[in-house]
C-alpha cells in the first residue's frame, strides 16, 4: 500500500470549489510534544474531550476504482472518530450523530454550531476524485471556542488506501492535542486461530491496528508462532513448525517472499529483532535446557547469550540496542533478568509475588511490559528498568504476552477463555488500565506484535 503524504496539492484539482489547496503549513514542531514528556495519568474515561466528526465534504462522483466519492466521505469520518474514541481521551461525535457540511464549510466552521452541540473540537475535509485515478484527502481540525485551526494535512492517495487516510489524519489530530507521538497508522501480526482446542490451526496474519484491512499470510499448513515486525516495517519474523522441522523464517510484506533464517530439529521460539533490525534473538531447547541465542537476521552462526541451567527465554532489546530483558527459572520459577546484548552482566529485576513472563521494553525505553502469574491468572502489567514501579494493568483469567504501541503508551495482547474451548481473543489497554477493549478479527487471535508507524 502507498500512500503520499503532499506538503500542497494542485490548485487546479480544487478550480470548482472555493476550497483552496491544502498545505502541511503547521510546522512539524507544533505536532511534537514541547517539552519533556509526562507519565500518563488519573482516568482517561472520564472528562474526555468532545470532538465533532462529520462527513468529510465531497461530490458524488465514482471513482474509477468503482468508489463513490461521498461514501467514502463518510467512511473516512467514521474511521478517523472511531480512532480517536479508541484512544481513551476522546469523546467523538461521529457522522451519525451530527449533520454533515457542505464544501464551503471546510474553511469556514459555523463554531457556535459545533458548541451548541458541546464540541470543544471540529474535524472538517473533504474528498475528491483527482485527475490520475486517485483521491485527494483533507483533513482541518479547529477549536471551536477560539474559532482558530489547529491542523491542516493533506494526501493524495490510491482508492484502496482510503483508511490510511483516515488513520493519518486520526494521528494528527491526536498528536496535536495530547502532545503525543502517533500510533493509529500502524499494522498488527498475530497468529490466527481455529479449530479444535487440542489441533489448532495457526496462521500467520496481519491487520491495521483497529482491524481492518485483514488478511492472512501462510495458509495453516504449517505451524505459524511468534511474529514480530521489522523496525523498519517491510518484514516479519516468525517460528514454523513443519514436519518435525523448526525454522525461523523472515517475510517479506511487500513481495510475499520469506527467507529461511535458521532451522533446527530442536523446539525454538520466541524471535525478536534488534533496534537496528541486523540482528534477531531467538530461544532454543537443546537438551533439556533452553537458552537465548542472537544470530544474524542473514542467517549464518547463532551466538548463545545464556548457559544457566533452566529455561531462559528471550523477550526483547532496549530501544539502544544495549540490553536485553529476558525471562529465566533459573532461580527456581519464572522471573525477569537483563543482560548486555552480548551476555554479560545478567540481573534479576522482578521481586514481586507471583511468577513474571513475556517482558517486552517499550519504545520509549521507560518500561517494560510483562505477564504476571499468581492466584491461577495471568495479568498484564509494567514495571521500570530496574524493577521498581511495577503495577497491573488488567484483572482478567488469562492476559498474556503485551506487545507496545509505536508511541509506548498503548499495550495489545491476547485473552484466553476460560473453559473447554480456550477462545483466544486480542485486546488493548492503555497505560492507567482503564480504556481496555477488544480487537476485531474474524478468527480467534494470539500473540499479537504491534509494528511501528507507517511512513
Amino acid at each position: 500500500m502507498s500512500m503520499t503524504l503532499t506538503r500542497y496539492l494542485i490548485a487546479g484539482i480544487f478550480a470548482a470549489t472555493a476550497v483552496p489547496a491544502v498545505a502541511q503549513d503547521q510546522s512539524s514542531a507544533q505536532l511534537q510534544p514541547e517539552g519533556p514528556r509526562e507519565s500518563i495519568t488519573g482516568t482517561l474515561s472520564q472528562d474526555r474531550t468532545v470532538i465533532a466528526v462529520p462527513a468529510l465534504a465531497t461530490p458524488a462522483v465514482m471513482t474509477v476504482a468503482g468508489l463513490r466519492t461521498d461514501s467514502l466521505g463518510r467512511q473516512i469520518a467514521e474511521v478517523i472518530a472511531a480512532d480517536l474514541e479508541r484512544s481513551g481521551l476522546y469523546a467523538p461525535l461521529g457522522p451519525g450523530s451530527v449533520r454533515a457540511i457542505s464544501m464551503a464549510e471546510v474553511r469556514a466552521p459555523q463554531f457556535a454550531d459545533w458548541q451548541s452541540r458541546g464540541a470543544e473540537n471540529v474535524v472538517h475535509g473533504f474528498v475528491q476524485a483527482s485527475g490520475t485515478g486517485g483521491l485527494v484527502v483533507g483533513c482541518y481540525l479547529y477549536d471551536t471556542a477560539l474559532g482558530s485551526e489547529l491542523v491542516r494535512q493533506g494526501f493524495e492517495i490510491q482508492p484502496g488506501d482510503w483508511r490510511r487516510a483516515a488513520h493519518k489524519c486520526a494521528d494528527a489530530i491526536y498528536s496535536r492535542l495530547s502532545g503525543e507521538a502517533p500510533f493509529f497508522d500502524s499494522r498488527v501480526a498475530y497468529i490466527a486461530e481455529s479449530g479444535p482446542k487440542g489441533n489448532r490451526i495457526k496462521r500467520l496474519a496481519i491487520m491495521d491496528s483497529d482491524g481492518g484491512n485483514h488478511r492472512f499470510v501462510t495458509n495453516g499448513q504449517a505451524l505459524a508462532i511468534s511474529p514480530r515486525f521489522s523496525p523498519d516495517y517491510k518484514k516479519i519474523v516468525y517460528v514454523s513448525y513443519l514436519n518435525n522441522r523448526v525454522r525461523v523464517f523472515i517475510y517479506d510484506v511487500a513481495t510475499g517472499s520469506q527467507k529461511l533464517v535458521t532451522e533446527s530439529g530442536n523446539t525454538t521460539f520466541a524471535p525478536r529483532w534488534s533496534p537496528d533490525g541486523s540482528q534477531i534473538l531467538y530461544s532454543m531447547a537443546v537438551g533439556g535446557n533452553t537458552d537465548i541465542y542472537r544470530i544474524s537476521a542473514n542467517g549464518g552462526t547463532p551466538v548463545r547469550l545464556t548457559s544457566t541451567p533452566g529455561i531462559d527465554v528471550g523477550g526483547s532489546f532496549s530501544p539502544d540496542g544495549k540490553k536485553i530483558v529476558f525471562e529465566s527459572d533459573r532461580s527456581g520459577s519464572q522471573q525477569i533478568y537483563t543482560m548486555n546484548i552480548d551476555g554479560s552482566n545478567q540481573q534479576r529485576i522482578s521481586f514481586g509475588g507471583g511468577r513474571y513472563a513475556t517482558p517486552e521494553w517499550s519504545p520509549r525505553g521507560d518500561l517494560i511490559a510483562f505477564t504476571r502469574l499468581g492466584g491461577g491468572e495471568f495479568r498484564i502489567g509494567v514495571m521500570t528498568p530496574s524493577g521498581g514501579g511495577a503495577r497491573m494493568l488488567t484483572n482478567s483469567w488469562q492476559d498474556e504476552a503485551p506487545t507496545w504501541s509505536p508511541n509506548g503508551r498503548v499495550l495489545q495482547f491476547f485473552r484466553t477463555s476460560p473453559g473447554r474451548e480456550g477462545k483466544s481473543s486480542l485486546w488493548q489497554v492503555d497505560l492507567t488500565g482503564v480504556n481496555l477493549r477488544r480487537l476485531p478479527t474474524p478468527q480467534d487471535g494470539s500473540d499479537p506484535s504491534w509494528g511501528p508507524v507507517l511512513p
